[in-house]
C-alpha cells in the first residue's frame, strides 16, 4: 500500500530534507503543488486532505492556519514548527521519550515534531527525572551549539554570503532567556520549572551538541556519574536512533576536543556523560538538520505507518 505524503513548506530547509528523504521510496507518493499556487489555502487544502500524512514545514502562525485545514480524519499532521509542541490534543513526536511513545504516535492524528535543542535535552534528562537521579525540582542549566542551518533561510544566507566578520566567531543568541524550546524542554523532561538555556550558533552549517552540567552534591546522597550513565544506558538499550556512549568516552577524551559535527547526515543521537567525584557534564551530540528535524519527522511518520521505523534513514 502505498501512502500519500504532502510537505506544506517544501521549500525550507527541513521541508526540503523531507523530500530528499522521501525521494527514493516506492511505499510513499509525495503530492506536489504547482509553484504558482503555493500559498493558495484552496488547493494547498485539496492536497492535505486527500493526503495520509501532511507535513508542516512553516513559521508558528502559518502552522497553526494549516492544521486547521485538515478536515479528513485519516489523515496525519505532523507540524515541524513550534506551533503545537505543548497544545492539548498534539503527541510529542519523539519516539524515544518514553517506553509507550511509539503506542502513542501510531495512533495519533496530530504531532508536534520536537525542536533540535529540546530533543537532547530530553533525552539527556527525561530518563534521569524518571529514575529520581535528578529531582523534578532542581534548578537545570544548559547549553547548546548548534549550525546555522537551525536559523531558518535567513541565518543562511547571512553566514554563507561571507560578508559580516562578525559571523566568523561563536554567536550566544536568546539572550532574553525566551527561547522557543523552553516549553517543552520542560514539559517532557517533567522539570517543575524551565531551565536556564543559552544557545549559541556557530559559523557551520550543522551538527548540535547540547551540554548539560550537574552538581552531584545537589542530586541527592550517594549519586553518582556511574550511576547517571547507568540509568541512561538502561533507559535506551535496543534504541536504534540514541546510542549512549561509553562512560567519560575514552575516544573523545584522548583527542582532548568534542567534535559536534560527528552525527551529520544521520538520524543518530549519542549520549555522553563525563565526570569527576563531584560534578558530572551530559552532552547529547545530533545533527539538528536530521534527529533534530525533518529525520525524525520522517521516523515519526515510519511509526504511525506501521513500517519499518528506519525506512529511508
Amino acid at each position: 500500500m502505498v501512502a500519500k505524503v504532502f510537505v506544506d513548506g517544501q521549500e525550507g530547509t527541513t521541508g526540503l530534507r523531507i523530500h530528499e528523504v522521501l525521494a527514493g521510496r516506492a511505499d510513499v507518493e509525495v503530492l506536489r503543488i504547482d509553484a504558482e499556487r503555493r500559498k493558495d489555502p484552496v488547493e494547498r487544502a485539496r492536497l492535505m486532505n486527500a493526503a495520509d500524512v501532511v507535513f508542516l514545514c512553516l513559521p508558528d502562525a502559518a502552522a497553526r492556519e494549516s492544521a486547521a485545514l485538515v478536515e479528513n480524519p485519516r489523515t496525519c499532521v505532523i507540524d515541524a514548527s513550534t506551533a503545537h509542541r505543548t497544545a492539548p490534543g498534539w503527541s510529542f513526536g519523539l519516539a524515544e521519550l518514553t517506553r509507550e511513545q511509539r503506542g502513542a504516535l501510531r495512533v495519533a492524528k496530530r504531532i508536534a515534531n520536537p525542536g533540535c535543542h529540546s530533543t537532547g535535552f530530553i533525552l539527556l534528562l527525561r530518563p534521569l527525572v524518571d529514575a529520581g537521579l535528578v529531582p523534578r525540582g532542581l534548578p537545570v542549566s544548559a547549553t547548546s551549539i548548534t549550525g546555522y542551518s537551525g536559523g531558518g533561510k535567513k541565518m543562511i544566507e547571512r553566514f554563507q554570503a561571507g560578508l559580516d566578520p562578525a559571523l566568523k566567531s561563536p554567536r550566544p543568541y536568546a539572550l532574553g532567556l525566551a527561547h522557543k524550546h523552553l516549553p517543552e524542554m520542560q514539559a517532557y523532561t517533567g522539570l517543575a520549572s524551565k531551565p536556564h538555556f543559552v544557545p549559541i550558533v556557530g559559523n557551520f552549517y550543522k551538527g548540535m551538541g547540547v551540554m548539560v552540567p550537574l552538581h552531584l552534591a545537589s542530586l541527592g546522597h550517594g549519586v553518582t556519574v556511574e550511576a547517571l550513565h547507568a540509568a541512561l544506558a538502561a533507559r535506551y538499550d535496543g534504541e536504534r536512533f540514541v546510542r549512549v556512549m561509553p562512560l567519560r568516552d575514552p575516544a573523545v577524551l584522548a583527542e582532548g576536543e568534542f567534535d559536534v559535527q560527528a552525527c551529520n547526515d544521520s538520524n543518530r543521537a549519542e549520549v555522553f556523560v563525563f565526570g569527576s567525584d563531584d560534578q558530572a557534564l551530559l552532552i547529547c551530540r545530533l545533527d539538528n538538520l536530521g534527529k533534530g528535524a525533518s529525520g525524525a519527522a520522517v521516523q515519526t511518520m515510519n511509526i504511525h505507518l506501521g513500517v519499518d521505523e528506519g525506512l529511508g534513514l
